[in-house]
């Protein structure tokens, strides 16, 4: 029998840093959470490098930022050595199930050895084969309708036992319980909530109700700290035609039971490890690949700097090396997550490994200051630099600086950017995240000691029916009785 100990990762997608009861959110309910927060390290103060699906997970997986893997938006993935081809070769049984959105193919194993498939948007996959085994083939829509109806709450279409939230749960335990016991194992779980749709399965649907939700963190000016990213995004999810407050705090609500459907299935994972006597052995990482804006500063989704969409939950529970009830308020990354799993299991981290041992940075021991994000290049590219105190953005297609104080138990509220006083520690900041680049060699962005600027920087369409986007399950034309046909449908030819 190994020494080393197994390995567990959770991800959500799309779970802002703020929805955990544990460290100060009074709302939510997370019993499954607060426990890894009791028992292991929450580090507070987590990031992930790239506040988009595929690009935060391609760094998450081969531990590199943004600039490096070359991954800086939904786009094709590098195919280098993944965190489970590493820990593969050094006997441990890897095992994914969920949402993985490896681009450009989805079914690629890249050091697993078995799979339990399953991404957004309802194709074929291992769940759809599940519904459609179980008289749910009429769904075509299985993780809630999108386009139009994308950020309108939805109760689930499926009951409670045949949702996808504790399918991957399922999947989770009958892995553990047929693992081979002579190894380790290494397993990747994760969910595809609270991505929008925000659809929940009766009684979840429930357990939140608009009237006790708070309203969306709107400060003055707010207009000025969107950028072009937020303007795109809320164009094409159909979220810049007007704001009603109440349809916003049911949407809060639906998020959240999405989140504490998500908690409730974690819990009955942990529970399983825990009767088998194998949860103090294991490394229990939870996070999110990015965070979601839900309403704050009039935006909505990702592809933003600013703490609600890129901050994310980051708790590690592992007795042998992460203290119990330890809060760490230095700044993490998704890149640390590969260093982190090699360091638990023995193994040397590669010169590639950009992040660091999280376990080293919650005890005092690394000797790194700052972290850097990146969405996208060239002219729609945005870039951060984050330190305890301060955080920057520059964002190309505005042409345009972002600079805010770090409070604690505050989101970002006032841009000092333009701000005579602040003017030195901008300039300090602006030639740091510069230097950073080209110390990588990654002069794309880059004109001299400055940013660089384009000639062809992107619009916003005047048309406001311009710019929408349409991402519908399979096609149901087929499925109308006589004298009627959608004359709209996208999936059709």
């Amino acid at each position: 029998m190994s020494n080393q100990p197994n390995i567990l990762l959770i991800m959500t997608d799309q779970q802002r840093f703020d929805t955990v009861g544990a460290l100060g959110n009074s709302m939510i309910q997370t019993p499954a959470l607060d426990r890894l927060v009791n028992e292991g390290t929450a580090f507070t103060s987590a990031y992930c490098p790239s506040p988009v699906c595929v690009s935060s997970r391609c760094s998450f997986l081969l531990g590199q930022w943004p600039h490096q893997t070359g991954c800086v938006n939904n786009m094709p993935m590098p195919q280098r050595k993944s965190l489970m081809e590493y820990v593969n070769e050094a006997g441990y049984q890897t095992h994914g199930v969920g949402k993985m959105h490896f681009s450009p193919d989805s079914r690629k194993l890249w050091g697993y050895e078995s799979r339990d498939y399953s991404e957004e948007g309802g194709g074929h996959d291992d769940f759809r084969e599940f519904l459609d085994e179980n008289g749910f083939d009429h769904v075509v829509a299985p993780h809630g309708e999108r386009s139009e109806y994308y950020y309108i709450p939805q109760p689930s279409q499926l009951p409670e036992r045949l949702h996808h939230t504790p399918w991957v749960a399922n999947r989770t335990i009958d892995f553990l319980q047929t693992r081979d016991r002579g190894r380790p194992f290494f397993c990747w779980t994760s969910f595809i909530k609270p991505h929008p749709p925000f659809e929940s399965p009766v009684p979840w649907s429930r357990l939140y109700r608009l009237v006790e939700m708070s309203l969306p963190f709107l400060p003055p000016d707010y207009q000025m700290l969107q950028t072009w990213w937020n303007r795109h995004q809320n164009r094409y999810k159909y979220r810049d035609q007007g704001r009603d407050m109440n349809l916003l705090r049911a949407m809060r609500a639906a998020y959240y039971s999405c989140i504490s459907h998500i908690d409730h299935n974690v819990g009955r994972i942990l529970d399983y490890l825990e009767e088998e006597d194998s949860l103090d052995n294991t490394l229990v990482l939870y996070t999110s690949d990015h965070g979601e804006l839900l309403g704050d500063y009039n935006c909505y989704g990702k592809r933003s700097f600013l703490d609600s969409a890129a901050r994310v939950p980051m708790l590690v529970r592992y007795p042998e090396r992460f203290e119990a009830g330890r809060r760490c308020d230095d700044p993490v990354s998704l890149v640390d997550v590969v260093p982190t799993c090699l360091a638990a299991a023995g193994l040397e981290k590669s010169p590639d490994h950009v992040g660091g041992d999280l376990a080293k940075v919650a005890g005092g021991d690394s000797d790194r200051d700052a972290i850097i994000g990146q969405l996208a290049k060239d002219e729609s590219g945005l870039y951060m630099l984050l330190t305890r105190e301060y955080k920057y953005i520059y964002s190309a297609a505005d042409r345009k600086e972002y600079f805010f104080r770090r409070d604690p138990g505050r989101l970002d509220e006032r841009n000092l950017a333009d701000n005579a006083a602040f003017a030195p520690l901008v300039n300090e900041y602006r030639q740091r995240l510069i230097s950073w680049f080209r110390e990588d060699g990654y002069e794309d962005p880059l004109d001299g000691d400055g940013w660089r600027e384009f000639s062809n920087v992107p619009t916003i369409p005047d048309n406001p029916d311009a710019g929408q986007l349409f991402q519908d399950g399979r096609s149901v034309s087929s499925r109308f009785p006589d004298g009627y046909s959608p004359r709209v449908d996208t999936m059709r030819g």
